[in-house]
């Protein structure tokens, strides 16, 4: 007898990786087992019939607000953190097509020789036929985040939940790393994470997806399956969202 078929939470996701999600126990740059886990986790999830589109950091290449420590004007900072997140979903796209899903990386910033323009009809085009989308450059304007750029995309593909990875368990009341009595929240509202200026994700995108009432679950990318425990419905992290949007 066939196995029943799994019932998922959502059809269509964005998921914002951070470029330092890349680095694994490296300082700096792409550690390539943890790039590849991360393609394979993906790729799993995609199997499944989801719809995946990606906003990528490049956080582990250079990170435009810290670029005082190189004497470097914001503005050019921030292009060239947008360079650096187009490295990464180039890296992640081809590792994810050898897994055998087929991905495609579009850019605000354009680099037409390897990726394509971001063109909102064309993306959800690729969706629909079955590609997994990686979206890179940010905005395409300085000053803004990529997890901005995630929360902008999101709204555009009409994704039902930002799946934001991060390096620890969710959202906690302090930071984890200094303060081992911190709290982890299960979940919480997008008010409270504005009113209490928790940082986990930037609050201009805890505001965009407020508007819009989209959901994100802050989870940890380092414990593998998250992702796909996520979609099947298990509580995993801390989900953001309005006081009466149940999971």
């Amino acid at each position: 007898m066939p196995a029943p078929q799994r019932s998922l939470c959502y059809k269509r996701i964005l998921l914002k990786l951070s470029g330092e999600s890349l680095m694994g126990d490296k300082y700096s740059g792409i550690n390539l087992p943890t790039l590849k886990d991360i393609a394979s986790e993906i790729h799993s999830v995609h199997k499944l019939g989801i719809q995946i589109a990606i906003v990528i950091g490049g956080g582990n290449i250079f990170r435009g607000a810290k670029s005082s420590d190189y004497s470097i004007g914001r503005v050019m900072a921030d292009y060239m953190g947008m360079l650096a997140t187009i490295i990464n979903a180039l890296a992640l796209k081809e590792t994810i097509n050898t897994r055998g899903s087929a991905a495609t990386v579009m850019t605000a910033l354009e680099v037409d020789r390897v990726a394509e323009p971001y063109r909102r009809e064309r993306a959800l085009s690729h969706l629909d036929k079955g590609r997994i989308v990686i979206f890179a450059g940010g905005t395409g304007n300085p000053y803004f985040t990529t997890d901005t750029a995630a929360a902008l995309r999101a709204m555009e593909i009409n994704a039902q939940a930002i799946l934001k990875a991060t390096q620890v368990d969710g959202v906690y009341d302090l930071d984890p790393a200094k303060e081992p009595a911190a709290k982890l929240f299960s979940r919480i509202s997008y008010e409270q994470v504005l009113r209490k200026k928790l940082r986990v994700i930037d609050l201009t995108a805890i505001s965009m997806a407020m508007e819009q009432q989209i959901p994100i679950i802050v989870f940890n990318i380092g414990k593998r399956g998250n992702i796909e425990k996520i979609i099947s419905g298990y509580k995993v992290g801390t989900l953001i969202a309005g006081e009466g949007n149940e999971r």
